[in-house]
This record gives C-alpha cells, sequence and structure tokens, in this order.
C-alpha cells in the first residue's frame, strides 16, 4: 500500500513538473540566447593610464606593467606613475577598485575569436570584443573554484549595467562548449562560457554551468513573477546573461 502511494505521489510530482514547464517561442529563444554580459579580459594595455583606488581613498594613476594572478584572478599589481614615472606595487587587499584598458593584442585575439564561430553573430555583439573603455575591477574576498580559503583579488565585473543585485565576474580560466567546423569553415555551435564568479548579498561562488540548476533558486527564487515566467526546468544556461538582467529589471521594479 505504502509502494502504491509513493509511486502515485511521484507520478503526480512529474505531472506537476512537467506541467510547469514552459515552451518559448524561437524569438523569444534568441532574444534569451543574446550575451549581454562584457567582454572579459586578462591583460591590462600597458601604454594606457591605469586607476587604482585603494581602500584609504586615494588614488594612483600610472601605466600597468605588471599582474600577478592565481587561477587566472589579480593579487598584485605594479604601475609606474604617469607623471613622475616612480614604480609602485599594491596587493589586492589595499585595492578597493581598479580601472584598466584591455590590450591591443587581446582584443584582436578575440575579435578573431568571434569571427571563427557563426553562433557569435546571432548572440553575441563584435562592440563588446573591441571595447575601448576602462575595464571595472572591484576587491572581492573569494574561494577560488570554491575549493581554496578564502582571499582577497580583483575580479573584473563584466556586467556593470545591472549588478546592483547580482554581480558576476569574468573567470579567466574558463572554458567554453565545444562546437564544429566543416572544411576549416567559421565554427558552428559552441562558445557558450561555462563559469563565472557570482555574488548575491554576501555569498561570492564560482559557478559553473553544471551547478546552475542546484544554485538556481538562490539566484532567482526570491522573486515569484521572475520564477513564475522563467522557471528552472525550461531554462538554459545559455540564457544566463538574459536571466540576470531580467531578473534585476523585475526585482527593481
Amino acid at each position: 500500500m505504502r509502494l502504491k502511494t509513493l509511486l502515485l505521489a511521484l507520478c503526480v510530482a512529474g505531472t506537476t513538473s512537467f506541467a510547469q514547464k514552459i515552451k518559448y517561442s524561437k524569438e523569444d529563444i534568441k532574444k534569451m540566447e543574446t550575451y549581454l554580459f562584457n567582454e572579459g579580459f586578462n591583460t591590462p594595455s600597458p601604454k594606457k593610464t591605469s586607476t587604482i583606488i585603494l581602500k584609504d581613498g586615494t588614488s594612483h594613476k600610472g601605466f600597468c606593467n605588471k599582474i600577478e594572478t592565481k587561477k587566472g584572478q589579480i593579487y598584485e599589481v605594479a604601475i609606474k606613475d604617469s607623471i613622475t614615472k616612480k614604480a609602485a606595487s599594491f596587493n589586492a587587499d589595499q585595492i578597493s577598485e581598479m580601472y584598466v584598458y584591455p590590450s591591443n593584442a587581446e582584443k584582436i585575439m578575440k575579435v578573431s575569436r568571434y569571427m571563427g564561430n557563426i553562433r557569435n553573430y546571432s548572440t553575441k555583439k563584435l562592440t563588446k570584443r573591441t571595447n575601448n573603455d576602462r575595464i571595472y575591477f572591484v576587491n572581492q574576498t573569494v574561494s577560488l573554484k570554491n575549493k581554496k580559503d578564502d582571499k582577497e583579488f580583483l575580479m573584473q565585473v563584466i556586467n556593470p549595467e545591472f549588478d546592483n543585485i547580482i554581480s558576476v565576474y569574468h573567470d579567466p580560466r574558463a572554458k567554453e562548449t565545444t562546437g564544429f567546423s566543416v572544411m576549416g569553415s567559421p565554427q558552428l555551435g559552441g562558445g557558450v562560457i561555462k563559469s563565472y564568479y557570482v555574488k548575491k548579498g554576501d555569498k561570492v561562488m564560482w559557478l559553473h554551468k553544471d551547478d546552475f540548476e542546484d544554485n538556481y533558486d538562490f539566484l532567482f527564487g526570491d522573486n515569484k513573477e521572475f520564477m513564475k515566467l522563467y522557471p528552472k526546468n525550461s531554462v538554459e544556461w545559455d540564457y544566463f546573461s538574459f536571466l540576470v538582467n531580467a531578473y534585476t529589471e523585475m526585482s527593481n521594479g
């Protein structure tokens, strides 16, 4: 009797879950697949003036000629003062925020990768890869890949236009999904970034696509209207930037 009751409960649960799944139109899916985050860069330009703002409020401007990283995240920066030409280095735990320009070499590489994937033409903007604006880094205390001891790093914010609830940071070691190429033609499919660092409230975590469903309620579950429109059994990791933006707009009212 108990077994029959359990099977009935599972059947009802499965039916309910299936009933809640939303089938989006092709136009909706195209919109949700559009990549809204800024391009992530790893190498500052040594020829353009960087700005470092320390925790004590002092500001330093100069040419960034060296960075020290761990798992790609910056823990030390060296600059040469743009006026005095004096060299100085700062640890991440001294810095509040930093503004730098991406190196031209890395921008060229990003454009080349963009041109090599057909999927990019419908989901990503080339202007985000050739951006001449400064890149924004902030100090965050984080466990790299959720495995190491917490430590302060300078992390690039890639959703500065909509980061007031959920901040998303570039993962310099992130991999991308793979596609395929025919006879040397631009790659079909693939190109989806597999991981980011994400902050909501006081929690900063490394979020991999494989863990997206497990963290969906934490990220978006406090907005019932959003969850009704975008339940986790109806969306894909490919939509992540859209979901963060939509959640922010809906939560801001």
